[in-house]
């Protein structure tokens, strides 16, 4: 009777499997079992941890969107670096004005020695084109530099001191931004008493402000609730010290993947701002935005005058967004592949 005794039977099962996950004897077991031992049970193999940083360039190296637009935006820099020197002529230079016939043939066709062609003035076409890539990438660089200066200084401002200042400074972006930013640079640049190269700088910066602004803004009131801040502050270290030193580092990261995406607005808001005659009127130093809006009275007879700059421009930001989307999903934990 006592082999049907639930107590004997549930203690049999016990026996048994206990003597079925047994150490070996090696490990002092009592059975011939393979079964690991307890401290060997449940571990890992340990890689050495990697920043965010080099992780996520181990990403961007095998992603070939960021691959061909980092090679686009290498070129370009590059291009507008040493154009000066491979440029075969002087930018400014009537070398072909001979050839220049208002009514028959007002636009020198390609020739030895001027593989492009010329313009209106019998200037160089592609060394109007190479050192115009200097003269875009300079606007591009400096408008969008200002714009993020200003949008640190206003997005540091409203994140780290809150209440009425977050507020008046938030409100002030909100007007910025309910203006589309082309229509606000036009208005911008047309305030200026004679257009300039400064004058679009200035105004595309503007535009750029609100963007960086509520960037750092919103990242940095993340910041402020996070578990190394309030140690920070519960530890009694100073408001500048926690803002510098443990929020803003943090916050900035957003900031510059931006950065790589506003160069490519700015880039095209200038040759926009140039083509509509509100910047530099020195045709000289060209710009491709100026060479475009040149172009347009002889846009049906000769419109490689028009093509050429307009194949740059697009280049040049699609090189640009696709760089800086890929390195927003990068290092974005929501969009990472």
């Amino acid at each position: 009777m006592s082999s049907f005794n639930p107590l004997s039977r549930r203690k049999e099962r016990i026996d048994a499997l206990a003597a079925s996950t047994a150490y070996p004897r090696e490990h002092g077991g009592t059975s011939g079992s393979s079964a690991v031992a307890v401290d060997d049970a449940g571990s890992v193999d340990e890689a050495p941890g990697v920043s965010l940083i080099a992780s996520a360039w181990r990403r961007l190296r095998r992603n070939p969107v960021f691959l061909v637009g980092a090679a686009i935006t290498f070129l370009f820099i590059l291009l507008a670096v040493v154009s000066p020197l491979i440029a075969p002529h002087e930018p400014d230079a009537r070398l072909l004005l001979d050839q220049v016939r208002q009514q028959t043939n007002p636009i020198p066709a390609p020739q030895e020695g001027f593989p492009l062609g010329g313009d209106d003035r019998g200037r160089d076409l592609l060394s109007r084109l190479l050192i115009g890539s200097q003269q875009t990438l300079l606007v591009g660089v400096l408008a969008t530099a200002l714009g993020l200066i200003g949008g640190l200084v206003l997005g540091t401002l409203a994140g780290a001191l809150g209440g009425g200042v977050d507020a008046a400074v938030m409100r002030a972006v909100d007007v910025l931004l309910s203006i589309p930013s082309l229509l606000l640079a036009m208005s911008i640049a047309a305030l200026a008493s004679r257009p300039s190269q400064w004058t679009v700088i200035v105004a595309i910066a503007v535009t750029q402000v609100p963007v960086f602004a509520r960037l750092l803004r919103g990242s940095m009131l993340a910041e402020r609730a996070s578990d190394h801040v309030l140690a920070a502050r519960a530890l009694g270290v100073r408001q500048q010290a926690v803002v510098f030193r443990h929020m803003l580092p943090n916050s900035v990261g957003p900031v510059i993947v931006q950065t790589t995406l506003v160069l490519a607005t700015a880039i095209i808001d200038a040759a926009a701002l140039s083509f509509l005659g509100l910047g530099n009127p020195d045709d000289s130093r060209p710009e491709w935005g100026q060479m475009l809006g040149a172009s347009t009275k002889f846009i049906y007879d000769h419109p490689h005058l028009a093509v050429y700059p307009a194949l740059c421009i697009i280049f040049v930001a699609l090189g640009f967004t696709l760089m800086g989307e890929s390195l927003r999903e990068a290092l974005d934990p929501k969009t990472r592949r």
